[in-house]
């Protein structure tokens, strides 16, 4: 692959390039790492490639104007990115504590970007050059874009638009936008009159010049009215499609409306290809490497995208509202070439640690009308129940991983990012689950059930309890078939909107017939723009409008949090408590099936009870004894007292 070296990202290599005055200059809140996993990489190399040039200014000081002013003033705009992650997930935990460290800054060094990045750097760059277009992208501005309910402030936000003084929006993955805004600007056009581009959101003071438009209610109403909200969320779930979505305006006063263009297409192989093969250095930035390595850089660099989207539609997630559900995904022929190059790295150990995307065993659109006609507005592809359009099909990745297998220099290829199982029992041919379990598995896979109440999968537009299930039968029983000592580890939530004590103690029942206590556990975490967030905001579905239980008490979410954790002893006056509150005394004493002893010791086990880390039936990771174990415990004891009998008989 032909390497031409970083975008400059420092004033000297701007000079050595012979540039007085780049085109862009691209604010970032990470550290600079030329790699396609990387946004600000990828639209950098983008505009690049189309003949433009651009200044990486990554982390500068936002307490400092000075430092917005390396390059002075682009030519075209400033594009500002808060970087790969939200600013605000990025600062803070669940329980809105500081965070210690920080993935994407050179030794995970915390602090060296704001809050709201994306705000902060904006306004910084309009207070020094008070006419510069300033462009937004990014997932914190993507997220943003309309009126949103902000959970760190605990309240209904503006667009982003707004309050970052920015004049344009480039939302979802933005390779197509921002060359046709590159275009348009470099040909003269006013950033003002820029209201075309898709994939885009714009603010204009005159509503006259909003047309083809579905106007949403206004913000001051929903504001005042949160079902008002949730009815706007739900039109704009429908209307996230790049094909069938329309063009969405909210007002905000008699003479300022915010607007958001459909979604930009999707691309097409050959375009994520192409993209995928421009040159970028797949390292971090050497002014970076004096202050450390980048954390979150160390994660990726053997890794591999090979998809984009998600028709997975998890209510949690973002990515449906951010990539969209319509799957893109690079041709074998461009990964191969990226993982051959991969092994000649010197820090290479012959491990690929990951190929995949949101989801990794998606490699292609849920049905052949949704290129043709965009995803069904009502209907989801895999939830409640896989549609019967669904081509549930893994031959496409089984044969990408096979040549993958087979480039010298690779030991072992691992799948890291995720698979749904609900997709992988719908292909009627099941031939991945043993190519997966056979190769693709490092003693452990996680899974991400997230939860086993059927009521509260509903809100979480995950699958039944039952499928889970099905899996793990399968799952274990292909590994009894090929001799294998490999085990599920779930990811499990907790407080999600649906989730009373009622099913926080049904989720702890299900960890202990599995002998399972998850080492961590999320809370649910209301980000930006996620039908869960509405949900957690309004207390209504806006899918149906129904009302949902929402638990938002510290106490009742740190004691759900508890239950499912019921064995670790710090948890225990927790966990009694929630027992008590759910009627379910039942469950403290000292038989089988309780959770907590009466008084003292270890938290769901017996007095003298030692942990043992075994295979339980379901082929989890087992936490705790199962009454075999025990069995076997006390038969040992027995033993040992009849040995010491035996040797005092004898003296």
């Amino acid at each position: 692959m032909k390497q031409q070296g970083f975008l400059p990202a420092t004033k000297e290599e701007l000079t050595e390039r012979g540039i007085t005055q780049p085109d862009f200059v691209y604010v970032i809140g990470d550290a600079y790492v030329d790699h396609p996993s990387f946004g600000p990489a990828i639209i950098g190399r983008v505009l690049e490639s189309h003949g433009y040039s651009v200044a990486i200014l990554a982390q500068p000081d936002w307490k400092d104007p000075k430092s917005i002013q390396v390059y002075g003033e682009p030519r075209l705009a400033f594009l500002v990115s808060s970087g790969n992650m939200d600013s605000m997930v990025n600062h803070y935990s669940v329980s809105k504590k500081r965070r210690k460290t920080d993935a994407f800054t050179p030794g995970g060094v915390m602090g060296k970007r704001p809050d709201r990045a994306d705000m902060v750097y904006s306004n910084l760059i309009r207070h020094v050059y008070k006419h510069v277009p300033i462009i937004l992208g990014g997932i914190e501005a993507s997220l943003r874009r309309m009126a949103h309910y902000d959970y760190w402030a605990d309240g209904f936000k503006r667009s982003l638009l707004l309050d970052s003084g920015a004049d344009l929006i480039s939302y979802g993955m933005g390779e197509r936008s921002i060359v046709e805004i590159a275009d348009a600007l470099a040909s003269g056009i006013s950033i003002r009159d820029l209201t075309f581009v898709n994939g885009t959101v714009y603010k204009t003071s005159h509503k006259e010049d909003i047309y083809d438009a579905i106007f949403l209610p206004d913000y001051e109403s929903m504001k005042a009215d949160k079902t008002l909200y949730a009815k706007s969320f739900g039109i704009q779930q429908k209307n996230a499609d790049p094909i069938r979505g329309k063009r969405m305006a909210e007002q905000y006063s008699e003479h300022l409306f915010i607007v958001q263009n459909p979604p930009a297409k999707p691309l097409s192989q050959e375009e994520m290809d192409e993209i995928y093969d421009l040159p970028f250095q797949r390292a971090v930035h050497p002014s970076c490497l004096t202050q450390g390595e980048v954390p979150a850089f160390s994660e990726i660099k053997f890794s591999l995208a090979s998809c984009r989207g998600c028709f997975g539609a998890c209510s949690f997630c973002a990515l449906t509202f951010h990539q969209g559900r319509i799957i893109q995904a690079r041709s074998h022929e461009s990964l191969l070439r990226e993982a051959r190059a991969m092994t000649k790295d010197k820090d290479f150990k012959g491990y690929i640690h990951d190929v995949g995307g949101p989801t990794a065993d998606f490699r292609q659109p849920a049905c052949d009308k949704q290129l043709k006609a965009g995803a069904c507005p009502e209907r989801q592809c895999l939830f409640p129940k896989p549609c019967p359009n669904l081509k549930a099909d893994h031959s496409d990745y089984i044969s990408l991983l096979r040549k993958l297998r087979a480039i010298p220099g690779v030991k072992k290829v691992f799948i890291r990012s995720g698979i749904r199982f609900d997709y992988v029992l719908a292909d009627p041919n099941q031939s991945f689950l043993k190519e997966l379990c056979e190769y693709h598995v490092s003693g452990q896979l996680k899974v991400a059930p997230e939860h086993v109440s059927d009521a509260v999968l509903a809100k979480m537009g995950k699958p039944n309890r039952s499928v889970y299930e099905e899996f793990c039968r399968r799952y274990k029983k292909m590994n009894e078939t090929l001799q294998k000592k490999q085990y599920l580890v779930p990811y499990l939530m907790s407080s999600h909107p649906g989730a009373t004590l009622k099913e926080a103690v049904e989720l702890a029942e299900y960890c202990r017939d599995l002998g399972y206590m998850p080492e961590q556990v999320q809370d649910f975490y209301p980000t930006p723009s996620t039908m869960s967030t509405c949900m957690y905001y309004t207390g209504l579905d806006p899918r149906t409008m129904e009302k949902v239980y929402v638990p938002k008490n510290p106490h009742e979410k740190a004691m759900q949090r508890a239950l499912i954790q019921y064995r670790d002893p710090k948890n225990r006056e927790l966990v009694q408590e929630a027992l008590e509150k759910c009627g379910r005394r039942d469950l403290i004493g000292y038989g089988p099936k309780c959770l907590l002893r009466p008084e003292g010791g270890r938290p769901g086990e017996r007095s003298g009870q030692k942990t043992d880390f075994r295979k339980n039936s379901s082929g989890n990771r087992a936490g705790g004894r199962t009454e075999r174990t025990e069995t076997n415990v006390r038969k040992n004891a027995g033993a040992k007292k009849k040995t010491i009998r035996n040797v005092h008989k004898k003296k």
